[in-house]
C-alpha cells in the first residue's frame, strides 16, 4: 500500500524515487516535506536553512502568506482557461511587469511556464528579423530545451543532443569587449540576436563588467541585431533592482524572466521592448497552453506587490553589502566573493566545493556547488541577518574540513 512521504521518511522516499522517476537529476540529496520562511524540513523532521531558494525561485521564501493566500483564493475560483481567453490576473501581471521593466510604450509580454520557454520565445523573436545568426557567451546558461541549450555553453549539456539549432555562432568569452567586437565584425550582417545574462549564475555568479552591456547595446544597434537579456535568474529583485541590467541604464530589445516571478509557481515571460520589436511576433506564430494561467499570474502579482510594498529592493541591497563583507572575511579558504544582491558566488582556494556543500547540508544548510571551486547562494530576499549570520559563523569550520578532506 502506498503511503505519504511524511509517513515513510527520507530513506524510503528516496528509494521510491529511484524506482519511479527518470534519473536525469541523479539521486536527490533530500526528501523535503515542508517549508516556512527561510527554512525547509525533510521527511525525518530535520530543519535546514535554505540558502539556494529553489535555485533563485523562492524569492520570498517558503509558504509566504501573501503568495499562499493569493493561490488559495485563485484556486477556488479559476485555475486554467487556455490561450483562447484572458483573465484580469493575466492582464494585470503583464501591466505590472512592463512597469517594473521600465518598458517604453508599445512593449508587450508573452507568458510561458519556465525560463527555457521564455528563451525559446526570444529565439523565435530573433528569427523573425530575417537573420538566422544567434550569438551567446561562454559559460552561458539559457535552458535545457533544444533551442535554449543551443545557446547554453556547457558541453555536457549540449553534446549528447547534437546537432542542435542551426545558426548559433561560436560562443564569445563573457565580458571580453575585444572578442565581442570581433564577433560582430565577422558575423554582424547575419546576426539576429545577441543573448546575454547580466549576471551569469551557473558560471558561479559572474556579473558583466562595467561597460559591457553598453557595448553590447551599441553593437547590436549598429548591426541591426536584437539585444536579448536573460534575467531568468537575476531578475525580480534578486540583485536589489527589479532587473540586473537596470544598473547599467541599458534598454534591451527583449528580456526573459522566470524563476522568482512566481515565488515558487512555474511561470516565465518574454518582455518585448517597444512597438518595432513587439511587432515581430504576430498572431499564430507562437503559443502555449498553460502560459499565463490565472493561478500562476495570481502568484506573480503577489510577489511583485510584496516586493514593492515591503521595500524589498532596498533591503536586498543593504543585506547584500553586509553579507558579502561578512563572507569575504570569514575564512582563509574564501578567495573571492561575488555578490549581485542576494545572488552570491563564493570562490574557494581549491576544488572542494562539493565536499563543502555536503558538510553544510549535514550541519543544516542548503548551498549549491555550482563549480568545483565555487559555492552559489540564492537565499530568500527576506532572509534576516541572523539567519544568514548563522551560515557565516559555520562556514570557517566547514571549509577547513572540506579543504582537508577534498
Amino acid at each position: 500500500m502506498s503511503t505519504t512521504t511524511e509517513t515513510t521518511g527520507s530513506a524510503a522516499t528516496l528509494e521510491r524515487y529511484a524506482s519511479s522517476l527518470l534519473g536525469v537529476f541523479g539521486a536527490p540529496k533530500l526528501a523535503l516535506v515542508r517549508g516556512q520562511g527561510s527554512y525547509v524540513w525533510d521527511a525525518d523532521g530535520r530543519r535546514y536553512l535554505d540558502l539556494l531558494g529553489g535555485i533563485a525561485v523562492n524569492c520570498l521564501g517558503h509558504a509566504h502568506p501573501g503568495v499562499a493566500e493569493a493561490l488559495a483564493r485563485q484556486a477556488g475560483t479559476l485555475i486554467h482557461t487556455s490561450n483562447f481567453f484572458t483573465t484580469p490576473q493575466q492582464v494585470e501581471l503583464a501591466e505590472r511587469l512592463l512597469a517594473v521593466a521600465q518598458a517604453p510604450a508599445g512593449s508587450a509580454v508573452f507568458f510561458a511556464n519556465s525560463g527555457s520557454e521564455a528563451n525559446e520565445a526570444a529565439i523565435k523573436l530573433a528569427r523573425r528579423t530575417g537573420r538566422p545568426g544567434l550569438l551567446a557567451a561562454e559559460d552561458a546558461f539559457h535552458g535545457r530545451t533544444c533551442g535554449a541549450v543551443s545557446l547554453t555553453h556547457k558541453p555536457a549539456y549540449r553534446e549528447p543532443f547534437l546537432p542542435l539549432l542551426p545558426g548559433v555562432l561560436p560562443h564569445v568569452p563573457f565580458g571580453d569587449a575585444q572578442a565581442l567586437r570581433a564577433a560582430f565584425a565577422e558575423h554582424g550582417d547575419r546576426l539576429g540576436a545577441l543573448f546575454l545574462e547580466p549576471v551569469q549564475g551557473e558560471a558561479g555568479v559572474v556579473p558583466a563588467p562595467e561597460g559591457y552591456l553598453r557595448l553590447a547595446r551599441d553593437l547590436t544597434r549598429e548591426h541591426g541585431a536584437l539585444l536579448v537579456l536573460d534575467e531568468v535568474q537575476s531578475g525580480i529583485g534578486r540583485t536589489g533592482r527589479w532587473f540586473a541590467h537596470q544598473e547599467s541604464g541599458v534598454v534591451p530589445d527583449a528580456i526573459t524572466v522566470a524563476k522568482g516571478l512566481g515565488g515558487g509557481m512555474p511561470i516565465g515571460a518574454l518582455v518585448t521592448m517597444g512597438p518595432e520589436v513587439t511587432g515581430l511576433l504576430t498572431a499564430g506564430q507562437h503559443g502555449t497552453t498553460f502560459g499565463g494561467n490565472p493561478l500562476a499570474c495570481a502568484a506573480g502579482l503577489a510577489v511583485l506587490r510584496t516586493i514593492e510594498s515591503q521595500g524589498v529592493l532596498d533591503r536586498v541591497r543593504e543585506t547584500s553589502a553586509w553579507f558579502a563583507e561578512a563572507l569575504a572575511g570569514c575564512a582563509e579558504q574564501v578567495t573571492e566573493v561575488r555578490a549581485a544582491g542576494l545572488l552570491v558566488g563564493i570562490t574557494l582556494s581549491g576544488p572542494f566545493a562539493a565536499r563543502a556543500a555536503q558538510l553544510a547540508q549535514e550541519e543544516g544548510f542548503i548551498v549549491n556547488p555550482v563549480r568545483p571551486d565555487t559555492l552559489r547562494l540564492a537565499p530568500s530576499l527576506l532572509a534576516t541577518r541572523e539567519e544568514l549570520g548563522s551560515f557565516v559563523d559555520a562556514l570557517p569550520g566547514l571549509l577547513a574540513r572540506a579543504a582537508r578532506e577534498g
